[in-house]
């Protein structure tokens, strides 16, 4: 009897093993974060990024729900999700989920395009299979321990703009006139003062033109309202924080939020997850 406890501990304990979730974020560079994420069941509550979010399957079936599609996703192809569009994520076998992810912001991505007054690329399917996208992607993905030598940066972001260029039969629509110049204006105000409020009528003399007409020519520019970016830079800030451990009582204050449930659910509206939970999963892991 004894035996055969000790056995079905042992059982047990290579379960828990076998199920140890665990996300792993590499070193960050100007415009890109790269995960790989390894966990079980539905994960990410419906949530937004104002990134691309680019993304290869490597173990498992990655299921979400997206742009009121159910989507699955198997080892060997590739995901596109474009910024403001809503989805949630989870594994879609008991086996779990292992993938790997590539944030890259418009802003950067545009820099690839050959024309920078010219839309964003929009691919309508958000699972492709493409070789040569792979590559490409593998190339930025493969080593997540490392930081990614400026050279490698600089070509897979001019490769991955090509190559979404090519897949991107449904482009987004563009404005007669894009304000390229006072749009950049407003983005980089937004990114010194992101940590207090900001006022509409500040942007409005950035930008030299109405709250509204601007909200339409930064989306257009860089995929997500202003709004929407200075609360993206506060979680960034917020999620760097965390990486060094700081209490999570504290960063609210010191990232702009109004106070800690403003800060809890904006994060949790962004990543799908509450900072405790995102804290966790990244805590003390290692590739």
């Amino acid at each position: 009897m004894k035996e055969a406890i000790e056995q079905a501990d042992d059982r047990g304990i290579e379960r828990l093993c076998k199920r140890r979730e665990r996300f792993v974020a590499a070193p960050t560079a100007p415009g890109i974060e790269r995960i790989e994420a390894l966990f079980y069941g539905n994960m990410f509550t419906p949530h937004r990024h104002d990134t691309y979010a680019l993304g290869i399957t490597l173990k498992g079936v990655q299921t979400f729900n997206y742009r009121g599609e159910f989507r699955a996703s198997n080892p060997g192809n590739i995901i596109i999700l474009h910024p403001d569009e809503l989805h949630d994520g989870g594994a879609g076998t008991e086996d779990g989920l292992q993938y790997r992810m590539l944030y890259l912001e418009p802003a950067l991505l545009r820099s690839g395009l050959d024309h920078d007054a010219d839309p964003l690329p929009f691919v309508g399917e958000p699972v492709i299979q493409d070789p040569v996208l792979w590559s490409i992607m593998a190339s930025a993905l493969g080593e997540l321990e490392s930081d990614m030598d400026p050279h490698l940066r600089d070509q897979f972001v001019s490769d991955i703009a090509r190559r979404l260029s090519l897949h991107a039969k449904a482009p987004l629509k563009r404005p007669r006139f894009t304000a390229s110049q006072s749009m950049d204006q407003v983005r980089a105000f937004l990114e010194d003062n992101f940590d207090r409020p900001v006022q509409s009528d500040e942007l409005e003399q950035v930008a030299g033109m109405d709250r509204f007409r601007l909200i339409r020519h930064f989306r257009a520019r860089f995929g997500t309202t202003p709004y929407r970016y200075l609360m993206m830079r506060r979680l960034q800030k917020a999620r760097a924080l965390m990486m060094i451990g700081q209490p999570l009582a504290g960063i609210a204050a010191e990232t702009g939020f109004a106070d800690q449930s403003h800060f809890n659910r904006h994060f949790r509206q962004t990543y799908g997850v509450s900072p405790g939970r995102w804290a966790e999963l990244f805590a003390s892991n290692t590739l």
